[in-house]
């Protein structure tokens, strides 16, 4: 090599060189570097849950009804329930039914008619559930049993009732007056249920008993009774 130019290249080799030992690092450079940009990518990427991505249900009402009639059925094709109301809203989201002055005429498990009523009701899809507002009313009729023997006519009545018509039970944690035939009992909260016969009344409870004598009696004088 021509001694004048070997000054030159002295800075070239020196640069290749330095070239060869970083050329050794610089695969492992080139993963820490992939890593680290992964690394930022996830911490910054939005997060969809499950809950996120599905729409949330709205109660919201999905149809109106007025001055309607619905009627439900069994398997057999036997009527179980007809609602009447002046309006109706449902609810998708629980299956309810809001109604206006409503009138419900259910029939239970055991062919029992029930029948009831007040300024607002709400009602699950079969109608086996039913809450009634404002002048609530619930009207089990009076029922012939075995050897001839009648079940009078119940009626409870009060500002709330809830009632399971297929278990025929009625409950209310307001005050409600019951009807049993000629006999009336009232008190500040109130559960019933039909299949045991078992009234309870709690808070001021107070209970008006007419003798079955004095009742025939009345009724005795009032059927004999003839127009001046």
């Amino acid at each position: 090599m021509n001694a004048r130019l070997a000054p030159l290249y002295e800075p070239l080799r020196s640069a290749l060189r330095v070239w060869d030992r970083v050329s050794i690092y610089l695969p492992i450079a080139l993963m820490g570097l992939l890593a680290l940009s992964t690394y930022w990518l996830v911490r910054n990427s939005p997060v969809f849950t499950a809950q996120e991505a599905a729409a949330a249900v709205k109660h919201d009402v999905d149809y109106y009804m007025r001055k309607f009639t619905i009627k439900s059925f069994d398997e057999l094709g036997t009527m179980r329930s007809e609602i009447k109301g002046v309006e109706g809203r449902h609810y998708a989201d629980t299956d309810t039914l809001e109604i206006d002055q409503p009138r419900i005429r259910s029939i239970s498990n055991m062919g029992r008619h029930i029948t009831s009523s007040g300024n607002r009701a709400l009602s699950n899809g079969d109608g086996s559930e039913v809450q009634l507002f404002g002048d609530a009313r619930v009207v089990r009729e009076a029922v012939a049993g075995s050897g001839g023997k009648t079940t009078p006519r119940m009626e409870f009545s009060g500002e709330f009732l809830h009632a399971y018509v297929n278990e025929e039970r009625v409950k209310s944690h307001l005050p409600v007056v019951l009807t049993r035939g000629s006999d009336q009992f009232s008190g500040d909260t109130f559960s019933y249920d039909n299949v045991s016969g078992v009234a309870v009344l709690k808070g001021r409870v107070k209970g008006l008993l007419l003798p079955q004598t004095a009742t025939k009696a009345t009724t005795a004088s009032a059927s004999g009774a003839k127009k001046p």
